[in-house]
């Protein structure tokens, strides 16, 4: 069963700092591109950032500079360094593992974690 368990939320001021966790398990986490998406209060889920199994990143334009995703295949997590954070980054931040593996797709979601930067 594989089981994608996120960490790191809470309440931060602007400007302030937060590093998110997803511990994988059940999965050949090394295969995995892992990326990190958000979801706020009546908007769509949308990609935050994504690091491929080759280690290959991308970032959203909204985080590019302020954010940094990457993983450790020893520990089967990813992680979030999110600094400089802003109002408009609150949100549930949700863990994402992806792979395709010949004519099929294999996706899953953590559980999400919520973040909240309010003065």
């Amino acid at each position: 069963q594989v089981q994608l368990v996120e960490s790191g939320g809470g309440l931060v001021q602007p400007g302030g700092s937060l590093r998110l966790s997803c511990a994988a398990s059940g999965l050949s986490f090394s295969r995995y591109t892992m990326g990190w998406y958000r979801q706020a209060p009546g908007k769509q889920r949308e990609v935050v950032a994504t690091i491929t199994a080759g280690g290959s990143t991308n970032y959203a334009d909204s985080v590019k500079g302020r954010f940094t995703i990457s993983r450790d295949n020893t520990k089967n997590t990813v992680y979030l360094q999110m600094d400089s954070l802003k109002s408009g980054d609150t949100a549930v931040y949700y863990c994402n593992a992806d792979r395709i593996v010949i004519a099929s797709r294999l996706n899953y979601w953590g559980q999400g974690t919520q973040v909240t930067v309010s003065s």
